[in-house]
């Protein structure tokens, strides 16, 4: 058996995982590369195998940097199976179509201005039929129920608990005689956080690949998130400002819309608007309202006794077109909004920024993980003049970061996950989907815990097993 990196390897963008095993070819993941352009369209574009060769694709959840190029991988070639839960499946149904229309607005804007410079045009990595095609190939699947994606490979999804319907997976091997347990950590969640489950552990191991995203460093006590954020509303309505949230479409906006629910039930905060500006998360909220299943007890029990609509609370709407999303520019009165995307990389966000950060009633608030060289990350390290399409603005609204509120599990609850299983058993360890300087600081805390042959690859490193 066989182990090639290809994504997600000392970097937290392209999660890309071969596996090579009976002569057969199994894909953990096909996500987008994400940054600066020059860097990420080429990666993207061209594959290092032939897609022709994958006999399947295993996804542990829906985010672009996971799931992102599945299209472009059917585009060149891919025909088989891709293996997700049924909540995973109906994310990317959204999801991929989105992913699909950027890129071809994208392109279309590099377009007009590779002709102003005489160059040839490029093409978008796929197109909105190449999503459609590609997501005939989805297959859903349900938790800890056992199926055969090859000959000798058994497959489990066990729930991750980071974002609806995401998975960590657990591959059964037998390979000329030998049996092997191969376990996937896809991104594992952080445990007591609202609406979905806490991460079930993979067991019983003998190679681990997982993810090391916040290897580095604990989050800080999440008991006073609540209070925290109910103070920054306040403190917004009070000075008469607008709060900005830029929040990935999927997962964290369903979360601060269900905080924000429960401080205005709880009277933490009087009503002010809430407004979702982004059709993905908008969209998302209907797929989460058909996946209960994948609730906590509490979120549940209000789903189920129709206490309230988790996902709308009072003075609540979501915002759909892009006529309504530019009205939102001539509101005066104190309000929220919360748009894609949490990098501040594209979408909607973007125009919010441009209109508020030079206002010093106002204040953005970032509320997870932000990856380096984009703008999220350089307003939340201080930068205090910013670049948005193409113009400099001066940052004189405040800045805060919250990240209480992230969906990943810290050194310690990785720590955790890795401690279900024996240092005895447990052989090999690769840690992925994490910046280099992060994997490497897990890499010596998981060491210091008796684990032995702990690798961090790089992109296109080769293990046999």
């Amino acid at each position: 058996m066989e182990i090639q990196f290809f994504g997600g390897a000392q970097t937290v963008t392209g999660s890309q995982h071969l596996l090579s095993v009976n002569g057969r070819r199994i894909l953990i993941e096909c996500g987008l590369f994400q940054g600066r352009r020059s860097d990420t369209y080429e990666k993207n574009l061209n594959f290092e195998y032939d897609p022709a060769d994958v006999d399947a694709v295993l996804l542990s959840h829906a985010h672009i940097d996971h799931s992102g190029n599945i299209p472009n991988l059917a585009k060149n070639g891919f025909q088989k199976n891709v293996f997700a839960t049924s909540a995973t499946v109906d994310l990317c149904q959204i999801m991929l179509r989105d992913s699909a229309y950027l890129n071809e607005k994208d392109v279309e804007w590099v377009n007009k201005i590779r002709a102003s410079k005489h160059e040839e045009p490029i093409e978008p990595l796929y197109t909105i039929e190449d999503a459609e095609e590609a997501l005939q190939h989805f297959v859903g699947v349900q938790y800890n129920k056992p199926f055969t994606v090859a000959p000798g490979v058994s497959v489990t999804f066990k729930d991750a608990g980071h974002i609806l319907g995401s998975a960590g997976i657990i591959l059964d091997i037998e390979e000329d005689g030998k049996k092997l347990r191969l376990g996937f950590s896809g991104d594992v969640g952080r445990r007591d956080m609202p609406i979905i489950r806490d991460p079930r552990p993979l067991e019983d191991l003998d190679v681990l690949i997982m993810e090391s995203t916040y290897g580095d460093r604990e989050h800080s006590d999440s008991s006073g998130a609540e209070e925290e954020l109910a103070e920054l509303v306040q403190r917004t309505i009070k000075r008469q400002g607008k709060l900005i949230i830029p929040a990935f479409a999927v997962g964290r906006t369903q979360l601060l819309v269900y905080i924000l629910h429960r401080l205005l039930e709880d009277k933490r905060i009087p009503k002010i608007p809430v407004f979702v500006d982004s059709p993905m998360a908008c969209n998302a909220m209907d797929v989460f309202r058909s996946h209960p299943e994948c609730f906590d007890r509490e979120a549940y029990f209000h789903f189920a006794n129709d206490a309230y609509d988790l996902f709308a609370p009072p003075g609540f709407a979501c915002i759909r077109t892009a006529e309504s999303s530019k009205k939102l520019n001539h509101l005066t009165e104190p309000h929220i909004i919360i748009s894609a995307s949490g990098m501040a990389e594209g979408g909607r966000i973007l125009h919010h920024l441009r209109n508020n950060v030079e206002n010093e009633k106002n204040l953005v608030l970032f509320v997870g993980f932000a990856a380096e060289n984009t703008l999220a990350r350089r307003m939340m390290d201080g930068e205090k003049e910013i670049k948005i399409f193409g113009e400099h603005h001066r940052v004189k609204s405040d800045v805060v970061t919250m990240p209480y509120f992230s969906a990943h599990a810290d050194r310690n609850g990785l720590l955790d996950f890795i401690g279900a299983n024996s240092p005895k058993k447990l052989k090999k360890i690769f840690l992925v989907h994490g910046e280099k300087s992060q994997s490497f600081a897990l890499k010596e805390k998981i060491e210091e815990k008796g684990y032995k042959n702990i690798k961090v690859p790089a992109r296109l490193d080769s293990f046999k097993i």
